[in-house]
């Protein structure tokens, strides 16, 4: 899904399926190429899906799709998203990194939906690119790739990388395509089918609004859950955030267990500690440099928080998530 594109037609599209990607992103991406085949009458787009082997892949929600072919297979492709989900790094090797290279070289526009980039960057094939990932993971690859360039948009497309937030951004990137392809109008009766109320920009924001999110107009809260989230690796003090959002430290222990149902403590603390079991199987990342990421002193307070919020170590994740 490069940014231009003149011909020849079909423009032919690689979906690589790694195990557990996300069937939703996937989905999101190839329905709305198949409408606009539909609506114009011509075949203008074309896909072929790609697993590691060839063999049926099952994604994170447990439906298992057959693959056209293995990867290496083919390089005559225009584009190739990789598509993937939870603990995408698991699935790196050198096989996989020599075929993406080789369609590098290729002239093929490279991407990822969802935490595809995760792989793109563990290749070395995203210098110089600005990617975009799910929200929830972007933290995660800004931890483990700190020199490459990363943006909140809901999707990013360039002439040889292009990368979306996953879900239904994976949708509004298809539509920017078709819309850059074959016009807006095309774009819009996809859109239609699909019962999307508008073409979202890729500027348009991934989350609900702080506000939208947390079911409250109380701005002080607001103000004070903002600065929580922005500050986890290194945590401010509650009186700190009392003071910056306008209230005293009992009005704000007041406003989270009135609207909130807990204590500022707990759930600054809850905030923490979801960083941190996402960078623990998102990253290869050493326990002690999650702690640290999280706003923890020591592994030590680090894994008792963890332990008392999860009901198991940090390292007892890592060996589940198959990265020990």
């Amino acid at each position: 899904m490069r940014l231009h594109y003149t011909g020849p037609w079909p423009e032919n599209i690689g979906f690589l399926l790694l195990p557990r990607f996300s069937m939703m992103a996937f989905f999101s991406a190839v329905e709305p190429l198949r409408i606009a085949n539909r609506i114009s009458g011509k075949t203008l787009f074309a896909w072929t899906l790609f697993s590691p082997d060839g063999e049926p892949v099952t994604a994170s929600n447990g439906m298992t799709l057959m693959a056209d072919k293995p990867m290496g297979d083919t390089l005559s492709l225009s584009s190739l998203a990789v598509c993937s989900g939870f603990e995408p790094e698991a699935h790196l090797n050198h096989a996989l990194i020599a075929w993406l290279h080789r369609l590098d070289q290729a002239g093929c526009a490279l991407g990822g939906l969802d935490t595809g980039g995760f792989l793109l960057a563990a290749a070395q094939l995203l210098k110089g690119e600005r990617v975009t990932l799910h929200w929830e993971s972007l933290p995660a690859f800004r931890e483990r790739f700190p020199t490459l360039e990363t943006s909140d948009e809901l999707f990013e497309l360039g002439e040889r990388r292009f990368s979306c937030a996953g879900g239904a951004a994976a949708m509004d990137m298809a539509l920017e395509v078709i819309a850059r392809r074959h016009g807006a109008k095309l774009a819009v009766d996809v859109s239609e089918q699909l019962i999307h109320e508008r073409l979202r920009s890729r500027s348009d924001r991934q989350r609900m609004t702080l506000a939208r999110r947390l079911g409250t107009h109380n701005r002080r809260l607001v103000e004070a859950v903002g600065l929580m989230e922005r500050h986890l690796e290194a945590p401010l003090s509650l009186a700190e955030i009392a003071k910056r959002s306008g209230v005293s430290s009992r009005q704000l222990q007041r406003l989270f267990e009135q609207e909130l149902g807990m204590s500022p403590r707990h759930w600054y603390l809850q905030l923490r500690l979801a960083r941190a079991k996402r960078l623990l199987t998102e990253t290869d990342m050493s326990v002690l440099a999650v702690g640290i990421a999280c706003g923890f002193a020591s592994s030590a307070s680090f894994a008792r928080a963890f332990r008392a919020h999860f009901g198991y170590s940090p390292r007892e994740v890592r060996w589940q998530a198959g990265l020990t």
